[in-house]
């Protein structure tokens, strides 16, 4: 048996803000692009590496309005999971990003248990790691 990780959410206050981010600076495509009731969820991913997707909506697509609520709270204080993203070039990313206007949480350091990797939060508060792995000797 094989079993794979197809997508994940992240929840965002405004999907079409998070494109800036997500396609626009980190260069991820759009996949599909759906709306329903108001309510928009825009899957992304890199065309030249098929794999893992990732699902931009906002609070309450899908959910109550009592789900919605308690997501958009966390959201707000921003406490949702964080995404982690890798790159063969974490330099040359991370200075696309902070050209991008992105909020640099943590700019590009070697971590002890391996990666280099830096930190920013996407226009909803989300933090999104980045990193590389280290070179083999």
């Amino acid at each position: 048996m094989t079993i794979s990780l197809q997508y994940y959410h992240v929840t965002v206050n405004d999907p079409e803000e998070a494109l800036t981010f997500y396609r626009d600076a980190l260069g991820l495509d759009i996949v599909q692009d759906v709306s329903s009731g108001g309510h928009r969820w825009i899957t992304l991913g890199s065309a030249d590496r098929p794999g893992t997707q990732i699902v931009l909506s906002d609070p309450h697509a899908g959910r109550s309005q009592a789900d919605g609520d308690t997501i958009q709270e966390l959201l707000t204080k921003g406490v949702m999971p964080m995404v982690v993203f890798n790159t063969d070039d974490i330099d040359g990313t991370f200075e696309q990003l902070r050209a991008s206007g992105a909020e640099v949480l943590q700019e590009p350091i070697d971590q002890p248990w391996g990666p280099r990797d830096a930190a920013f939060r996407d226009p909803s508060g989300n933090m999104v790691r980045i990193l590389q792995a280290p070179t083999q000797a």
